[in-house]
């Protein structure tokens, strides 16, 4: 393909993608494909010959398009947003015909520089604290990793060597291995899995804290783990707080563990995947109160900030504590503007050594969108969770399950497990709509989350009317078996 077709192809495949999102509502929003459905329409090896783009191009509806779960689509309320837009999109496409590897500043200074004045920016956006900004000669900054998952372990490693180095100042008697099988990390009972992984890949211990009646960790049960790990020997060195959780979107208390944590040297680090876009609000901006006692904090822009993915934004206090954790210098990536002061090399910042030019896509759904159609763009979604709230309170036969603070209600119908497993595997099965359930404190609930960009009010009624209905149908059923029995 040379320069001439990619035109011509390119717009071609534009004018697909913006009728595909245009047209979403009209796709079935969950495939009706069955595990293994790929292999027999494709050949078993890769061609000998070079193909056409339009053997290609009209193999995308049918073998890829059966096989995908329509994530943008308004009837899609299952996890939480996926976000998307257009400038992210052409954004994107530029990203992919730079095609830099930015893992340093000489790799491509655009590509890195761009990044810590869009964190700048976003972190002013949200008035983070000033510490936690690069500006011109802070010793914090942003950056941009591949998901909260990444931000989670890259915190953790480099809390896991900073204590390492403190203990054997203190006690230069002790080995890594002595001190690596005392470490114990910690995160609320409501945590993301990730956070058990992060522990699991740094070979650490790690304990759940006890949640409260709100699913949330506050100050005490953090302190009573501390004390008792304390007095075994142990070494708390990691505590991962939550703000917006997966089960239900509840807010650890960061004004009672921040200063717990600072207290007794533990690094603090704060996920807010999906909620920390709500904090662009001003309203929603006291859930993250707190956070100036953490030393890094992280939110997913791909999640709910019209960014697509991949683009998470982590913050540190201490950019010296990450570099001190992962930096290597092999001859092949050095350059003489390293040591100048002026310049980041994000490749100590990170897991992988390759980058993509991520910041483009900032830089322009920042720009296209500004910070009020940003607000108005959440505001909406939180105005439907709360019109769908309403919906299910007005229906005796449910109950709400958590507090609904942002775009996700967690509601169930009152009555056993089983019962609402059966109403899930029929919302599921009817492809109308997708959700996916999670459990609170032994019940099986039903999360309805505000995903969509495109979503609005009429298919927020169309969703609950057809779970009511199906509740109604599966209720008459149940009544039935249960008279025959």
């Amino acid at each position: 393909m040379d320069a001439a077709e990619f035109r011509k192809r390119g717009k071609e495949m534009v004018d697909y993608v913006a009728d595909y999102l245009e047209k979403i509502d009209k796709r079935q929003v969950f495939p009706d494909v069955e595990p293994g459905y790929l292999r027999p329409l494709i050949p078993d090896c890769a061609p000998q010959d070079p193909e056409s783009f339009e053997d290609v191009f009209k193999d995308i509806e049918k073998i890829i398009m059966p096989g995908v779960t329509h994530w943008h689509s308004p009837y899609f309320f299952a996890y939480f947003p996926a976000a998307s837009s257009f400038p992210a999109l052409l954004a994107d496409m530029l990203c992919g015909g730079i095609g830099c590897v930015g893992f340093s500043w000489a790799a491509s200074p655009a590509c890195t520089e761009l990044e810590t004045v869009m964190l700048d920016w976003l972190g002013k956006m949200i008035n983070l604290p000033e510490e936690f900004l690069a500006g011109k000669d802070g010793q914090g900054g942003g950056v941009i990793q591949g998901s909260a998952s990444e931000a989670t372990l890259i915190s953790l490693l480099a809390a896991r060597t900073k204590t390492i180095r403190q203990v054997q100042s203190e006690n230069p008697e002790l080995t890594e291995a002595d001190i690596m099988g005392r470490l114990v990390a910690y995160a609320s009972d409501q945590a993301h899995s990730s956070v058990e992984r992060a522990a699991l890949i740094g070979g650490v211990k790690i304990k759940n804290v006890s949640s409260d009646d709100k699913f949330t960790v506050c100050g005490s049960a953090l302190k009573k783990v501390l004390d008792e790990d304390k007095a075994s020997g142990l070494i708390p060195f990691f505590f991962c707080a939550t703000l917006g959780t997966t089960p239900c979107c509840s807010f650890d208390r960061l004004l009672e563990l921040g200063p717990i944590c600072n207290k007794e040297n533990i690094w603090m680090h704060i996920d807010a995947a999906y909620a920390g876009s709500a904090f662009i609000c001003p309203e929603f901006r006291h859930l993250l109160n707190g956070v100036e006692f953490a030393d890094s904090f992280n939110f997913n822009p791909h999640k709910w900030l019209l960014v697509n993915f991949d683009c998470s934004a982590m913050w540190v206090k201490k950019r010296s504590d990450l570099i001190g954790a992962f930096k290597l210098e092999p001859l092949y990536l050095q350059h003489h503007h390293q040591e100048s002061g002026l310049v980041t090399d994000y490749r100590h910042w990170q897991i992988p050594l390759g980058r993509r030019f991520r910041s483009l896509k900032l830089w322009f759904v920042l720009r296209m969108y500004g910070v009020t159609g940003l607000q108005e763009h959440i505001r909406k979604h939180v105005r439907l969770s709360h019109q769908f709230e309403h919906l299910v309170l007005q229906d005796e036969r449910f109950e709400i399950c958590a507090e609904v603070v942002l775009g996700l209600i967690c509601f169930r119908l009152k009555g056993s497990n089983e019962l609402n497993k059966a109403l899930l595997k029929s919302i599921n099965e009817a492809k109308k709509i997708h959700l996916v359930p999670c459990y609170l404190r032994e019940k099986f609930v039903l999360r309805f989350a505000i995903c969509s960009r495109t979503v609005e009010s009429t298919h927020v009624k169309f969703a609950w009317q057809h779970i009511s209905q199906l509740a109604t149908d599966l209720l008459q059923t149940w009544e039935h078996n249960d008279h025959q029995q």
